[in-house]
């Protein structure tokens, strides 16, 4: 299930660069090159890429959006393809934090704009691998001479602390059904097992090959030539505009005026921040209060009440825990089962909900959290299509089983199906600062869940006979909900993580697709095809006032106080904050004995 696993310090550094040459022109209207259209102004969106992008909804800031959900980042594109004033697109990317799936929906978004005969030129400061194959979807890329395209390959390091905790006399008691469920392995062992090499192996695979069609087919070279390219990096931006890597060698007021010279006699007209969403922050008087009141409790001004069909979408996102969901603010989102079970049932009472879209963005974490979250889908009497993001694994996976369709993008993580348990015997620690502990127990396997001493035989037995049961309800209620022979998905199981394009390869989802074509093929399902429809975007985003205090909720409470101090450590030593998330696995051990997580997570550079 979902917990954040961080053991795992996944570092996909990559970076994709380039040849290719496109001309600069933007006249789309050719009776205004001719001169016949003058007067018109040639409209030009500019569109600034940057954040992390959630799944969720963000709550309302004071002096704007915290940060630009996924879905409002598209649909600003989607509008510069239907408008009719506009006529091409700057696309400034600024180091926005993507995984392989929101990449991909933006490059997808592009494709919309660029069917529309629109040119959309991408502009980068400097280039990492993400924000690189973005730019690969453009009609142009353009950076300055003093920019770097930083292209190193695809990278994966995972770390093992079984010798940390020798040394300090800490025992990791793991368990785990499937052989490659690897969730546990950084704490037992000190390297990669058989197993967990093969999957990662097969994983780096299917990354780096997606990685050479992405640039290949952009920048249309042929896929030998790209991966020498990737062999050879990194660039500057003059070496890389040397090897036909970008196509302009500009700063951005240069892509202004070259898109006056090559249009002379028209105005250009740049509208800046295009369609981005603007909230009134004007707080003066009684009235001004009131809406400051109203914004830090993450309450928007309401809008018109509409007896309209709606798809609901719900966004679970982030490690799966019970309880209630939270959000640090800096953006870290915990998923929890009360909330995304209330949003659930919110969408079952509206009779004018027609279909859910369950968008799936989770490494899994608490198997029971994820059982309940998945009985609600089941009950919910509505159609359920599943939208997966970057990852959908384990516990993700779990909770999107059941659904009448599972879509995922090509380099989505799933699967994992499996089940790990286990403690962290503090025994030896004791001792060794001068901590002794008496024990007084009643029956055979009352320390099965001691944090102090490592399990007896009995007391593994049971444990792992527990899990085992655990494990045959994943794979039986996967079987059910792909229509598979229970014997088959079991094969495909045991632990074993895939990427999107294999996972559909095998069976376990059903479409590449994005978020968008989630919704279009939930509404086509419901009746809604070509009709009008709202979205409904649940669960409620995290108000800034939550964010910032933490929940009422103890548990969320504490997560949200934890999640603040790895923010602040992220700020002064992102490698040194992935590395103590590992421990996050021991909070969840202590607390759930039994999970479906993922065994390491992904960070793509």
């Amino acid at each position: 299930m979902l917990h954040r696993r961080r053991p795992v310090s996944f570092l996909l550094l990559v970076l994709t660069l380039l040849p290719g040459s496109l001309g600069f022109a933007d006249s789309p209207d050719k009776k205004a090159a001719d001169g016949d259209v003058k007067a018109k102004p040639l409209g030009v969106a500019h569109i600034e890429v940057k954040g992390s992008y959630p799944d969720s909804t963000p709550a309302p800031g004071l002096f704007g959006e915290i940060s630009e959900g996924l879905s409002a980042a598209i649909a600003r594109l989607d509008k510069a393809a239907a408008d009719e004033n506009i006529t091409s697109v700057i696309l400034q990317i600024d180091s926005p934090s993507l995984g392989w799936a929101r990449m991909n929906d933006f490059r997808q978004a592009i494709g919309r704009v660029r069917a529309k005969g629109k040119r959309v030129h991408a502009y980068l400061d400097s280039g990492m691998t993400m924000h690189y194959l973005l730019a690969t979807a453009c009609d142009e890329i353009v950076m300055p001479e003093s920019g770097m395209l930083v292209m190193t390959g695809l990278r994966a390091e995972v770390s093992f602390y079984k010798n940390l905790l020798d040394m300090v006399n800490v025992k990791a008691e793991m368990l785990r059904v499937g052989e490659y469920k690897s969730a546990a392995e950084p704490y037992s062992r000190t390297e990669m097992s058989k197993e967990f090499r093969e999957e990662m192996d097969a994983l780096l695979d299917d990354l780096y090959g997606l990685m050479v069609e992405t640039i290949a087919e952009g920048r249309k070279l042929d896929k030998e030539k790209v991966r020498s390219i990737i062999d050879d990096g990194p660039f500057t931006a003059g070496e890389a505009k040397k090897r036909g890597l970008i196509d302009r060698l500009a700063y951005p007021d240069e892509i202004e005026a070259g898109l006056k010279k090559s249009n002379p006699g028209r105005e250009v007209k740049i509208t800046r921040k295009y369609g981005k969403k603007k909230l009134d922050t004007d707080f003066s008087g009684f009235a001004g209060l009131v809406k400051m009141m109203n914004l830090l409790m993450g309450e928007e001004p309401q809008a018109r009440p509409t007896k309209g069909p709606k798809i609901a979408v719900i966004h679970a996102t982030g490690p799966i825990m019970s309880g209630k969901s939270s959000s640090s603010l800096l953006g870290e989102e915990t998923m929890g089962s009360d909330t995304i079970i209330k949003a659930i049932e919110s969408a079952k009472k509206d009779n004018n909900v027609k279909a859910i879209v369950l968008r799936v963005n989770s490494p899994g974490g608490s198997a029971l959290a994820s059982d309940l979250m998945w009985r609600a889908l089941g009950q919910s009497g509505k159609i359920v299509i599943v939208s997966m993001g970057d990852v959908a694994a384990s516990g993700g996976y779990y909770i999107s089983m059941g659904a009448d369709r599972i879509f995922a993008e090509p380099g989505t993580i799933t699967g994992s199906i499996g089940v790990v348990g286990g403690k962290i015997a503090l025994k030896g620690l004791y001792e060794k600062i001068g901590i002794t502990t008496t024990v007084l127990s009643r029956g055979k396997n009352s320390g099965a869940l001691s944090t102090t001493e490592p399990f007896t035989d009995s007391e593994r037995q049971a444990m792992q006979r527990m899990l085992n049961d655990i494990y045959e309800q994943f794979t039986k209620k996967a079987a059910a909900g792909r229509k598979m022979e229970h014997e088959k998905l079991e094969k495909l199981a045991r632990g074993r993580i895939y990427s999107g394009r294999r996972a559909k390869e095998l069976g376990l989802v059903d479409e590449i697709g994005t978020l968008e074509d989630a919704i279009a093929y939930a509404a086509k399902e419901a009746g809604l095809e070509g009709e009008k429809y709202e979205r409904l975007q649940l669960p409620k985003p995290t108000s800034p006032f939550e964010s910032l205090i933490g929940p009422i909720d103890g548990d969320a409470a504490a997560r949200a106080r934890q999640a603040a101090v790895q923010d602040v450590l992220r700020g002064l030593s992102p490698e040194l904050a992935d590395q103590l998330r590992g421990a996050d696995v021991m909070t969840l051990l202590s607390k759930e004995p039994r999970l479906t997580v993922m065994p390491f997570r992904i960070v793509v550079k």
